[in-house]
């Protein structure tokens, strides 16, 4: 039994012994040294810190593969061997080349410099196919994002001496992929024609070659979900939602078609509407009147979105800045009804901290803040911020005027960043140009608008074209002493040939101004005049209509004028209205006695989108003070004021006994007119906005009327003359008007129809002025 007990212990120690040496065998080969060869630029050094292995490092296969894979992906070599030869390491490299030079070939609708931007791969950076395939990538969809999605790329690669190359990118642009039709599935209460108006996108027609939104784009397209979801929503369709939104590319990559799967759920109505403040002087029972969701009402997401501006607005003018409002929605389907319940949550009442102006390079901080409404210690107010924005971009010596209210250092204080970017302000130009009324024109002008980067005004321009003459040089200091107060001044010289009257006037004169504010929006201005006229009638007629007014005259006149301006941009007004009454008393010496009266409004609406409606009316009246209005002071109607017509083509007329048609055409002016416009601008697309293109669709009436002589003459020839067109019957007319601000000057067509005239009247149907500037 022992024996067998022994016999047991000697095996089990021996397959213990057998076992131990291969569980300790040492694994590999200690490495005594590396080396690397193939390498021309890159050290080895810096190859070996890429190495998993080093100098007394145990090489294995796993080890090996892992340097050999670092090392490619620093995209410094084409190739990499790494391997033992007996205890050495050894590597061996193929270096990338250095890229020489990189050149587009075949693009016509990108430039380099845009093509450039958008790659990685510059000169004297290492090549690697994998980022010239990357680059590629990034050129195929820059054309995408323009809608050519037949464009191709194809890199080329040309081999230098020490180890460089020039990569070429060759680049088919090919043709736009245009949006060929959108399809609507799923749509019963509004048809197709109705959706595909509420998108950006559109279906690309032939008319359409100012368009660029036929195009295909997929971030429009998810805006214009947005767009559908909001229209749906705007007509009570609170369940609304796109189940699918596909955009398939024709075989031919001609044509993109756009199919839209929509569920629209039932209509609802505004259930319970209520509003909760957790801010004492806010009080919910007044808030809830200038909410526009009412109960019963129709649901319309914009209208919750206007009711939390109009809180904030309310919020902002009782000095509360960072009012956080929000609307809860609870949405009962069984009754089909939309629950609102604004919650206005506790903030403090702000004030301005500090006022920061940024990005003036040249204009003076305290041009822009003396149109600032608030100044740092008052308490905060919306109205007055949204007015200070917009009176400093009525300065017009900014391209962009940006203001953001930010937290001060306190709960309870703000602080006002006003970003602008300023625009150039100053002109020196010459121009030639043409128009159908002026014949061929000649300018020349040194204008600038903000003097010093001060504000100041001043200008010195001259014209010349077959009717007119006229060098005129002016100055306006907008604050005078600091002040709301312009002053201003202006000299003249003008050689005027009132062609259509059958008279020449030559006038040399000066004009003092002064204007200060009355309230924010109306302004008082007050003028003094003096100017001396030389007014010779024509030789061709011996009308006593026109040659009683020959000689020469003094007036001596005092003006003044109240305006009231609401307008948002003084230059092209969205909305807002525009009030002006003047009124000039002539008589403080000089030869000329009279008084004269105008009268203008403009108002501003926008309706749909970027369409914005005006409505416009304007009056005049002159009488003599102890003598007849002469004709070179009475008003003229035409053309612009009334587009249809000729130039002073309305109102009185003389007509000479004997003729079939009117002598020479002479409009005798008038002592009193009116007249009114109605006019839509349309917009005409994304392409023709930024090409600067405008149209509109416009009606004109107005009439003028009231001289001071008798309906008929008889001249020292014995002629007898009579008088037409003497009456305050409206004149109409309709039309359509382009406008492009070209790079050569302003251009502009007028095509109207007079619909109703006087058989006296000029009409005209086609009307155009080019002008450019070089």
């Amino acid at each position: 039994m022992s024996l067998v007990f022994a016999l047991i212990l000697f095996l089990g120690s021996s397959m213990a012994k057998a076992q131990v040496p291969a569980a300790a065998a040492p694994v590999g080969v200690e490495i005594t040294g590396i080396e690397v060869s193939g390498n021309q630029r890159i050290e080895s050094s810096t190859i070996e810190s890429y190495l998993l292995l080093n100098i007394g490092d145990l090489y294995t296969e796993q080890l090996g593969d892992a340097s050999l894979k670092r090392l490619y992906s620093t995209g410094l070599f084409s190739d990499v061997d790494v391997g033992r030869r007996g205890t050495t390491l050894v590597i061996a490299v193929t270096e990338n080349p250095i890229i020489n030079r990189i050149v587009f070939e075949g693009n016509k609708y990108k430039d380099d410099d845009d093509l450039y931007e958008e790659i990685e791969l510059r000169p004297r950076v290492v090549f690697s196919r994998a980022r010239v395939r990357a680059d590629v990538q990034r050129i195929l969809e820059i054309y995408r994002r323009g809608g050519r999605f037949a464009s191709a790329v194809d890199p080329k690669v040309i081999q230098l001496d020490q180890n460089r190359v020039n990569l070429v990118f060759e680049i088919s642009e090919g043709a736009k992929s245009v949006i060929g039709k959108i399809n609507f599935l799923g749509n019963e209460k509004f048809n197709n024609d109705i959706l595909r108006s509420k998108m950006v996108t559109v279906e690309s027609r032939w008319w359409k070659f100012l368009a660029t939104e036929d195009t295909y784009d997929p971030d429009r397209l998810t805006y214009d979900k947005q767009l559908l979801r909001d229209f749906y929503r705007e007509q009570g369709y609170a369940d609304f939602r796109i189940t699918s939104a596909a955009a398939e590319l024709s075989p031919d990559k001609k044509f993109f078609f756009i199919n839209m799967s929509v569920e629209e759920g039932e209509l609802y109505s505004f259930g319970d509407i209520s509003v909760t403040s957790q801010i004492e002087e806010l009080e919910p029972d007044l808030l809830e009147q200038v909410v526009f969701t009412r109960e019963g009402d129709r649901y319309d997401s914009s209208a919750i979105d206007d009711s939390v501006e109009m809180l904030n607005e309310v919020a902002g003018l009782r000095g509360y800045a960072f009012v956080d409002i929000r609307p809860t929605v609870r949405r009962n389907r069984a009754d089909r009804t939309v629950d609102i319940t604004y919650v206005i949550n506790e903030a403090p009442r702000v004030y301005v901290e500090e006022i920061k102006i940024i990005d003036n390079v040249r204009t003076h901080d305290k041009v822009i803040r003396r149109e600032m409404r608030l100044v740092e210690g008052d308490a905060y107010n919306s109205s007055k911020l949204n007015r200070s924005e917009i009176r400093v971009q009525a300065l017009q010596f900014f391209r962009e005027v940006n203001v953001e209210q930010i937290e001060g250092t306190a709960a309870d204080k703000t602080i006002l960043e006003i970003t602008v970017e300023e625009q150039p302000t100053g002109e020196l130009s010459a121009g030639l140009g043409y128009s159908s009324f002026e014949g061929l024109l000649v300018n020349f002008s040194i204008a600038e608008r903000n003097l010093l980067g001060k504000g100041q005004f001043i200008r010195l321009g001259t014209q010349l074209s077959k009717r007119r003459k006229e060098v005129e040089l002016g100055f306006t200091e907008p604050y005078f002493w600091d002040r709301r107060l312009a002053l201003g001044a202006d000299i003249f010289l003008r050689d005027t040939n009132f062609i259509e009257s059958g008279f020449r006037n030559k006038q040399v004169g000066t004009n003092l101004r002064v204007g200060f504010p009355l309230t924010e929006y109306v302004v008082m201005g007050l003028s003094y005049g003096l100017t001396r006229e030389d007014v010779r009638t024509s030789t061709f007629t011996d009308s006593p209509y026109i040659a009683d007014n020959s000689g020469r005259f003094t007036t001596s006149a005092i003006t003044y004028s109240l305006s009231y301006n609401t307008l948002d941009n003084p230059q092209k007004p969205n909305r807002g209205q525009q009030a002006i009454l003047r009124q000039e008393f002539a008589g403080l010496g000089g030869n000329e006695k009279y008084i004269r009266t105008t009268a203008q409004y403009d108002f501003y609406t926008p309706l749909i989108g970027q369409w914005v409606f005006n409505i416009g009316a304007e009056g005049g009246h002159i009488f003599g003070l102890g003598q007849d209005v002469r004709l070179n002071k009475r008003f003229f109607l035409g053309n612009p004021q009334i587009r249809g017509f000729k130039e002073a083509g309305v109102g009185p007329r003389e007509y000479r006994e004997g003729f079939t048609e009117f002598f020479n055409g002479f409009s005798l002016g008038g002592n009193t007119f009116y007249k009114a416009t109605a006019e839509l601008f349309i917009p005409l697309g994304g392409g023709a906005r930024d090409l600067g293109i405008e149209a509109s669709l416009y009606a004109d009436v107005g009439a003028l009327f009231d001289i001071d002589a008798q309906d008929s003459l008889i001249s020292e020839t014995g002629v007898l003359y009579t008088m037409l067109g003497n009456t305050a019957d409206p004149r109409v007319s309709v039309g359509i008007g382009f406008s492009w601000n070209s790079p050569f000057g302003p251009f502009r067509i007028d095509l109207a129809k007079a619909i109703r005239h006087q058989p006296s009247d000029e009409t005209e149907f086609f009307q155009f002025n080019v002008g450019t500037r070089f």
